[in-house]
């Protein structure tokens, strides 16, 4: 049983406070990055333990120089999925302004956190450019849903699937900034990315929870049904076979081993513990969509 989470604010009060915030400290990547600056030929590009492979049998033959490239094409991937994941939640605050009224804090806000998502999807794309790799783009299925979710997800879906896209990268992100043996650039977007994420994920948390007090029991179902495919998505997106090609690896091989790796389901569960805590106490994690959460190995 979910255990009662406190009530949040009036979601002006929230609104006017993330406002203020975004104000105070906020960052130009374009400025606030010395993207001109040399990357470390010896350097990984996220921290080593959470690449899929480490601990492998795989990892132990590999060269040190392909374990580098596998890290940068990793990042590579990450970041990718990002700026897809970006990209839509852009689409739908900007479809909840569209809505809402002009004068409230709340669609203020909404139009702030495009402003900062579109900072974050270049700066995103700069640092694929930076590493010299190519980004990777979702499958077909994936690339026709993300078309249609800004038109069909609101409320309290459209707040589950974006905590799923932003809570669990935030986590890992968060190890990856700290982590003084990464490329400096890394760390430095990393750690733009992480302290302007932290007032959106507020901003989500707190309207998925006013939404869950007045939601009808189909729309709570099909905002259980949408995280569950969010973790699904995830599970699956941090091991794409072409980030493996693309490193000189044996895709198939590779994928098997680091599907099988407890280093990598480890890293996967730490990622998203938060928010699987969150949603559970949301009621958001049960009924018939739990076995998908089971087979993403996202819950502990």
């Amino acid at each position: 049983m979910s255990r009662r989470i406190p009530t949040p604010p009036d979601r002006e009060v929230t609104a006017q406070r993330l406002q203020q915030s975004s104000a105070r400290l906020n960052y130009d990547p374009d400025v606030d990055i010395d993207w001109d600056a040399p990357l470390d030929p010896d350097k990984f590009f996220v921290p080593e333990q959470l690449v899929t492979l480490y601990g492998t049998e795989l990892w132990q033959r590999m060269s040190r120089q392909q374990r580098l490239e596998l890290s940068k094409q990793e990042m590579i991937n990450t970041v990718s999925v990002g700026i897809w994941f970006e990209t839509i939640l852009m689409q739908m605050l900007m479809r909840l302004a569209y809505r809402g009224d002009p004068r409230s804090r709340h669609v203020h806000y909404a139009y702030t956190e495009v402003a900062e998502e579109c900072r974050h999807s270049t700066m995103f794309g700069r640092l694929i450019e930076k590493a010299g790799g190519k980004p990777y783009r979702q499958d077909l299925r994936w690339y026709v849903i993300g078309q249609a979710l800004p038109f069909v997800l609101r409320g309290p879906s459209m707040w589950a699937a974006t905590l799923m896209g932003e809570e669990v990268f935030d986590v890992l992100q968060r190890d990856t900034m700290r982590d003084e043996n990464l490329q400096p650039i890394v760390r430095a977007v990393m750690r733009i990315h992480v302290t302007e994420e932290a007032r959106h994920v507020r901003y989500a948390r707190e309207d998925l929870l006013r939404g869950m007090g007045r939601v009808r029991r189909l729309d709570k179902e099909f905002a259980r049904y949408v995280a569950a495919q969010g973790a699904m998505l995830l599970a699956t997106a941090l091991t794409r076979p072409a980030q493996y090609a693309r490193a000189g690896l044996d895709p198939r091989e590779a994928r098997r081993q680091a599907l099988a790796n407890p280093h990598h389901r480890e890293a996967k569960r730490h990622g998203a513990e938060r928010v699987v805590r969150f949603l559970s106490d949301a009621d958001l994690i049960g009924g018939p969509t739990r076995r998908l959460w089971l087979r993403s190995g996202l819950l502990g």
